[in-house]
This record gives C-alpha cells, structure tokens and sequence, in this order.
C-alpha cells in the first residue's frame, strides 16, 4: 500500500510539473521552448551586475591621505598654514607638475614656501584647492566662489576652474553680477564675462539696488546704455533717471539709504552743487600771476543774455566731466519729446546745453517732414542705425492676462497701441476709435521699423524663455491692427 501510495503521489507530481507547460497539449513533433526560455533567463541573470554600495575610495584617500596627511613626502606652506601633501597627487596640477619636472630647485625640496600674490586668495580657499586632487567632486559655495577661482588659476587646476566657472553661471544675480564680471575679467573666465553682461542687460532697468549702482563702473555703465540689446523699461527718461541715481551714488558712495530715497537725494545734492558753482561763477577773482598784483572780483553778469552764456552743465563741470561718455548715449530726441521730461531735464542741468539745442532742432525738422513732406516713415532698415538711434521703451508684466498700453510722447501723429492677449502681441495705430493726448496724424498709410522681444525672468533675473520679431517693417493704414508673428510663449 506504502509502494502503491508512493508512486501516485510521484505520478501527480509529474502531472503537476508538465501540466504547466502549454507545449504539452501541442502535437508530438512540436518543439517545446520552456526550457531553452528558462536557460536564457538563468543566464541573464548570471551575468547582470548588481551594486552593493561599498566603502568609497576617493573619501578615504581624502580622509587619509589629505585630511590626516598619512605617507606624505612633501609640505606645502602658505598664508600660515601647513598641508602635508603627496607629490604624486600634486602633479594632476599644472603648476607643481612644472615645477617638480624641471631643474628648478624646489623639485628635490620637501618643504616648500608657496608665495601668494593674489589677495583673493586664502587658506580656505587652498584647503578647497588642494583637496580636489584628492577627490572626484568638490562642493562650492557662491560666496566662496571667487576666492577658490582664484587659487584654482594660480595651481592650474583646469578642471576646478570649470567648475567654478558653472557654479558662477548657475548663481548671478544683483548681488553677485559686478563681483563676478570683475573676477571673470581678472582670471580669464570668457563666458561668465558674457552671461554677467547680458544680466546686466536684461536686468538693469528692474533690479536696481544702491549697492549696484555703487558697484556699476563709468566703464561698464557705457557699456550697457550703448548697447542695442539694453532692456528699457518704460521710456528714455527712465534711463536718465538711473543715470542721474547712479552718478550720484558713484560721486558720493558713502551714502546708505534706501533705493526710496535715493532720486529725491540725487535731486537734492544735483541742485545744492548747481547753486554752488552758480555762486563760484558769479564771485570769481582775477589774479596777474606775472605782476602779483591783489585779486580783483570779477563782475558778475548784469542781463539775461549773459547768465545764460555763463551757464554750464553739471556734466561740464569738474566733477561732472568723467560722467560725459555715459550720458552722451542717452537717446534724448526720446526725452524732450515729452513735456514733463523736458522740463525736468532743463530744471536738472545735467546735460550741456549743446547737445540739447541740437536735438531740438533735429526733432524739429522730423516733425516738418512728417507733416508737410507726408513721410510715411521708414522704407527699409539699416541695422546699425536702427540700433544707434530707435526708441526705447518696454513694459514689465508682472503676470499673464491681458494687457492694453502705449507710451508717451510726442510721436509725429503715430498713436501706437500696444496689446497682450492670449500671450500675443498686437499692434494698433489709433487714429479715430480711441481718444489721444496728442495730434495725431491721417495719411492713409504709416510704417513703423520696429524689434520686439519677449522675455521671462526667475526672482533672480534669469532668462526663462524668451521671443524675438527680429527686425521688421510694418505698415499700417488707419485703425489698423496686426499680430506680431513668433510672438507667442505658447509655442
């Protein structure tokens, strides 16, 4: 009973076994391919890898090697500190590895006494330097960024620098962009160079701050008002106005209030200098340097013709003159376009009175033209005077929704209605259907050269997406609107 109970519970285990293979219920002569499957699975799985974390290598080379300085055969002393050090590591930096190949004498040294001339460099930032030779990944911070730049160029530890160079990119902001300009000059950097000038660019006009303006060189400010890419929020008389808050701050960077305070403040020490060297001009002495004779005060002008002659510009006096090249590239036939602009320009006396009496006459002639000689505006475009001489203006939306502007300013008859909607752009010469301030004009037709860009920033002005029209001629008949085409974020 044992023997006959054994072989059936061996029979339906055989059952069990090739009841699971659908081959069986196939013809005879069919091939079965469980088997071979579960071969190839077998075989898979033998030879997939699998990761069991170990213990890394490169931490603890770092520990020992670097942190605890274990078999050293070399020290390196600097700024007061001491490393103890391996030469075979010190070779991946091109500065040791020249210097322990050659026939200097520090090659067969086993101190050596490193001389720094670079004031950005310190202790922390050659700890940093040194133990990158000893690990695969080194951590930045921002703040540190420079100083640990600086050591990276002195050691020519190319890969550090990159590094340094990407964390820059990743961490511009108002805060960091002149700082990091700078640097990116001094140590060779190209790109970072770039991408903080096209910050700057972007982000002038929104992100002003007194420590920036403090910051900003007459140098880099050129830069930036003569550049064709400069985003212009509003109108010209806005980048006047930064000019006028900056140019204080750079005569005057002791001053610390508040980005609130700081135009009545410029207005205020502007007009205090103007009543000064007015007082200089009308109380100026003689003296005969050859005879030795007493000074004698001058006469101060009697009539109105003569105090007009005796007048000059802030930027025509001694402190004033450095700041010359800035403003001349201010667009001005932009400014004294609008009435309240123009008066504030007059009243500031900034801008020398030359430059101003030749726009007036050039705007005076345009608008002749475009009234009487019926210019319809321009034809075709010419790039670089296009870039040298358009108007500026811009608007900053601070969320998506629908959007209906236009600029001030008197613009030859051409009333410019500017609309955002549905993340398009529109344009529309009013001539009729909307009320406005000024004359405007009613030839049949009106063309407007023109670049439009769309941009969205992050909180710290950084390019999210951006749009360009390129450069385009339109030309618009009365009350006639056009969508602007490669306008839209939504493609």
């Amino acid at each position: 009973m044992g023997a006959w109970s054994s072989r059936l519970i061996s029979r339906e285990k055989v059952q069990e076994t090739t009841g699971s293979c659908e081959c069986r219920k196939r013809r005879r002569n069919s091939e079965c391919q469980c088997e071979s499957d579960t071969d190839d699975e077998q075989e898979r799985l033998l030879n997939t890898p699998r990761r069991k974390k170990l213990k890394s290598t490169s931490k603890y080379i770092y520990q020992t090697l670097f942190l605890n300085g274990e078999n050293s055969d070399i020290k390196i002393c600097a700024l007061g500190q001491e490393w103890s050090l391996h030469k075979i590591y010190l070779c991946q930096s091109g500065y040791f590895s020249s210097m322990f190949s050659g026939s200097w004498k520090e090659s067969s040294m086993s101190i050596i006494e490193l001389e720094i001339p670079d004031h950005n460099i310190d202790p922390e930032a050659l700890q940093v330097a040194f133990g990158s030779l000893y690990r695969d990944d080194v951590l930045i911070k921002p703040s540190r960024v420079i100083s640990i730049l600086a050591a990276a160029c002195m050691l020519q530890l190319d890969g550090l620098i990159q590094q340094c160079g990407e964390t820059m990119k990743e961490t511009i902001s108002v805060k960091t962009v002149c700082c990091y300009h700078t640097a990116a000059g001094t140590y060779g950097l190209d790109s970072v160079k770039k991408k903080c000038l096209q910050w700057l660019l972007n982000n002038l006009m929104t992100h002003q701050s007194v420590d920036l303006f403090k910051e900003l060189s007459i140098k880099m400010m050129k830069q930036l008002i003569s550049s064709p890419d400069l985003f212009v929020m509003q109108v010209e008389m806005d980048v006047y106005t930064a000019l006028k808050k900056w140019m204080f701050l750079q005569l005057v960077p002791s001053w610390n209030g508040s980005l609130k305070q700081l135009l009545t403040e410029a207005d205020c020490w502007l007009s205090k200098r103007r009543r000064e060297f007015q007082s200089s001009q009308a109380c100026c002495f003689q003296v005969d340097s050859n005879t030795g004779e007493q000074p004698k005060e001058a006469t101060p002008p009697t009539t109105l013709s003569e105090c007009e002659e005796k007048k000059v510009a802030f930027l025509e006096s001694a402190l004033g003159s450095p700041f010359m090249a800035v403003f001349r590239h201010l667009r001005l036939q932009y400014i004294v376009g609008d009435l309240a602009s123009a008066r504030i320009i007059e009243r500031d006396a900034v801008i020398p009175s030359e430059w101003l009496s030749s726009v007036y006459k050039q705007q005076w002639f345009t608008m002749l033209r475009a009234e009487q000689d019926n210019d319809t505006g321009p034809q075709e475009i010419n790039k670089e005077e296009f870039e040298g001489n358009s108007m500026r203006c811009g608007r900053k939306l601070a969320k998506d929704g629908d959007y209906c502007w236009r600029w001030t300013g008197f613009n030859f008859g051409f009333d410019l209605l500017v609309t955002y909607t549905n993340r398009y752009i529109i344009f529309k010469r009013n001539t009729l259907n909307q009320p406005c301030s000024g004359s405007v004009s009613l030839q049949p037709r009106r063309n407007i050269a023109f670049r439009l860009r769309l941009a969205s920033f992050d909180s710290n002005g950084k390019v999210i997406c951006s749009r360009t029209s390129g450069y385009q001629i339109l030309s618009l008949e009365k009350d006639q609107d056009s969508y602007i085409p490669k306008m839209n974020f939504a493609t």
